[in-house]
């Protein structure tokens, strides 16, 4: 995977929200702001790199379009998806980080025509991410003073719904035992790296249990925390990949 892509090509760094982007936005230079679709492209450098930062939007559709167009119209060599996720395996507790190392769509069912949660016509339900690059950003997470939780390593899954009550947790748990973390938008992005074939890698840092308290001070922990997570994180990574 990822030998399409030219050795010059930009990193493309993406996030849903603004508050978990602006961190990097700061230090980008020099930026080139350019419009497509609605949304706002950072064209630049980063620690040495050439990138382009962006904002998806929430959701599947939001994340694909914006990684189709990160491909398409800025070439990008690779994407990284930051942001925060809801904690749903056991060991999993707010204020950890989890690296992707597989992504499942877990509102995909197009049953009885395709086995449950595999997306039609591909033959695959789990998209692996790149393993040296999920690696890499795994070890600049141990390596960051300002992760004060642990780092996992394993399958998050992505659906168009904010997962806020025990039983929706539970339920995914009971079906996906090995799923560490649900979001919104990664396993959208790593079916569109697999049609490109770009590498990419997916950062979360654990914001809530996906549970009845999911949406408390979450605001305030996307700012006060995992901005601070992706700043440190991004940047030994990033810091990392200069002579890759």
């Amino acid at each position: 995977m990822g030998t399409a892509a030219s050795i010059a090509a930009p990193i493309a760094i993406v996030s849903a929200m603004h508050a978990e982007l602006r961190a990097l936005l700061a230090l980008i230079e020099p930026v080139e702001r350019v419009e497509v679709a609605g949304r706002q492209f950072h064209v630049g450098l980063l620690h040495g790199r050439a990138v382009v930062l962006a904002l998806s939007g929430i959701g599947k559709v939001a994340a694909a379009a914006t990684a189709t167009l990160l491909v398409d119209r800025f070439a990008a060599g690779e994407l990284l998806f930051t942001g925060v996720a809801g904690g749903l395996h056991p060991d999993v507790a707010v204020g950890d980080v989890v690296v992707a190392r597989s992504l499942l769509q877990h509102d995909m069912d197009a049953s009885p025509l395709f086995p449950r949660y595999e997306v039609p016509l591909t033959g695959r339900s789990r998209f692996d991410a790149h393993a040296e690059r999920a690696t890499s950003l795994a070890q600049a997470a141990r390596r960051c003073a300002a992760v004060h939780g642990r780092v996992h390593e394993g399958l998050i899954v992505s659906g168009d719904r904010f997962v806020s009550s025990a039983g929706e947790s539970a339920a995914l748990r009971s079906a996906l035992p090995d799923a560490l973390a649900v979001e919104m938008e990664g396993a959208a992005v790593a079916q569109v790296c697999s049609d490109f074939e770009r590498p990419f890698a997916v950062l979360r840092s654990i914001s809530d249990r996906a549970d009845d308290t999911a949406h408390v001070d979450f605001t305030q922990f996307v700012a006060e925390v995992a901005s601070v997570h992706t700043r440190a994180i991004v940047g030994a990574w990033l810091a990392g990949t200069i002579d890759r």
